[in-house]
């Protein structure tokens, strides 16, 4: 999946080791699986070169999409669309 964090959302994440998120349309700190249940498990956190994207490695026994899907990452783009 793909979710914004700030300062606040990785600092949860660090000191609960679940992963923590801002909500840019609730403008709120949200932690995954509060409501669903997924609940990620975070075992490794990684930077990009230059500090302004973060990789969380993760442990989960569910669905990762609100879909259902394992994935958010589930749809072919075909013919550049």
């Amino acid at each position: 999946m793909l979710a914004y964090i700030n300062k606040e959302a990785l600092n949860h994440t660090i000191k609960t080791g679940n992963a923590h998120f801002w909500s840019t349309s609730r403008n709120k700190l949200w932690m995954k699986g509060e409501e669903s249940g997924n609940v990620h498990v975070v075992k490794e956190i990684l930077v990009d070169c230059d500090c302004d994207a973060v990789l969380y490695i993760v442990d989960t026994e569910s669905n990762t999409c609100h879909t259902g899907l394992r994935s958010c990452f589930h749809n072919i783009l075909e013919n550049g669309r």
